[in-house]
């Protein structure tokens, strides 16, 4: 075993005793190279820690009139994004460019000057990042950090050999644990279409089995049972759909109703208990949730996702970028109506939306007028929300398995490759 010493790094701890300490400005310039004129076309994202190629002529997300002023970049830069680093701490920030092209001037761009390996270098800044090392370092209202906010970052510094040896041990590792994350997610995804499946089935045709079907009179829809209706959602509900509270009154008193924003809510439908915000008495009075209220997502990357808040989660008030509706139970019942907006039926209706308009955003209006399938005897509804929280719940059960193997695997390889890139071993 090699001969260690404390690096003076809290999340390096102990570190080999020949291997060097530099600083990111001993090894790397700034890249500033405006694409002027439109010099290069191969537009690149920094996306889930990786720089990947993107259509310059895509009209999705959010484009600049001109690419003049994005920076063109090399193989082997090193991308940053250290913007809003006081709101997104679970976001890659650190990715390895693999071709040339054009990225957005909002990142940093360094580029290696020294003979150093560029693969260890970024596996280095990849581990550190996964620490959430840039958390703290920003400043400013939207904290972010720029080249002179991050130069005097140490970087340690194995020979070059070495480097190279722990970059090649890490790339065929990765390769091995990336393709067991990849087929674990096509697992879970075939899980969520088959439970998708179940529902739509439920929802549209019942669960009596054979049974006369109609002509439901949309076309995305299709055919519906017999004594099934198709209703505009505004017609089920006891009160118009109301938007949530603003930001103001945030609080940490646990004393206080408990402030759900869209972010609480997990992929499955069930309410995150790690976060505890509250917001005051006085401004939350007016956004009280109440047993089966529904609520819906506005805009964003989570737009159309729906929510059943059950009184069991506690005291609580809703977010402004959520939408509330009060179903009328002596017409549907609400886990029914959470049940629809999980089926494909649903999907295909929100996706319809955002082709009308361009935008990711559905308002109450839309929401209000969104065409919804059921079954005009609500005992019937409530035999079919019965079935499906049978069905569901053994299909949820192995979906949570999966993504907590899923976890597990991931927290494997960032524990391999800081335990290399920190000289906690050693590649023979």
């Amino acid at each position: 075993m090699r001969e260690m010493k404390d690096s003076g790094i809290a999340w390096i701890g102990a570190m080999p005793w020949a291997w060097k300490m530099n600083t990111i400005a001993q090894i790397f310039l700034q890249v500033k190279c405006k694409n002027t004129g439109l010099q290069e076309k191969n537009l690149l994202s920094l996306s889930y820690g990786k720089v990947k190629r993107k259509s310059i002529d895509t009209v999705e997300g959010l484009l600049p009139e001109s690419f003049d002023g994005y920076n063109i970049i090399e193989k082997d830069d090193i991308v940053l994004r250290l913007t809003d680093l006081q709101n997104d701490h679970t976001s890659l920030r650190v990715g390895l460019a693999e071709e040339r092209g054009i990225i957005t001037s909002a990142y940093l761009t360094i580029r290696n000057r020294s003979n150093f390996c560029p693969k260890y270098l970024y596996y280095y800044l990849h581990s550190f990042d996964i620490a959430k090392g840039f958390y703290g370092m920003g400043a400013g209202v939207r904290q972010g950090l720029n080249w002179d906010g991050v130069k005097w970052l140490k970087i340690l510094a194995p020979s070059v050999p070495e480097q190279e040896r722990i970059a090649a041990f890490l790339d065929a590792e990765c390769a091995e644990i990336d393709a067991v994350l990849e087929k674990t997610r096509a697992s879970i995804e075939e899980y969520k279409k088959l439970k998708q499946a179940v529902i739509t089935q439920a929802v549209t045709k019942g669960i009596r089995g054979d049974r006369p079907m109609k002509d439901s009179g949309i076309e995305w829809i299709g055919e519906i049972a017999n004594e099934f209706a198709v209703y505009k959602f505004k017609y089920l509900l006891k009160t118009p759909m109301q938007y949530g509270a603003n930001e103001a009154g945030i609080t940490f008193d646990k004393t206080l109703p408990r402030y759900i924003r869209i972010t609480d809510i997990t992929s499955d439908g069930r309410l995150k208990q790690d976060n505890r915000l509250c917001i005051e008495d006085t401004v939350a009075k007016p956004y009280i949730l109440q047993d089966g209220d529904l609520l819906f997502a506005r805009s964003g990357g989570t737009v159309g996702k729906s929510f059943l808040y059950k009184q069991s989660y506690g005291n609580a008030a809703f977010a402004g970028y959520l939408i509330r509706a009060v179903v009328n139970r002596t017409i549907a019942v609400p886990e029914y109506v959470y049940y629809y907006t999980n089926s494909s039926i649903y999907d295909t209706w929100k996706n319809s939306i955002f082709i009308q308009s361009t935008i990711q955003n559905i308002g109450a209006d839309r929401y209000s007028n969104m065409p919804i399938i059921v079954p005009n005897n609500i005992e019937e509804q409530r035999s079919i929300v019965e079935y499906l929280n049978e069905r569901c719940v053994g299909i949820d059960a192995l979906i949570r398995k999966k993504q907590q193997y899923l976890t597990e695997i991931e927290n494997y390889k960032k524990s391999l490759i800081y335990e290399y890139v920190t000289g906690k071993k050693e590649v023979v």
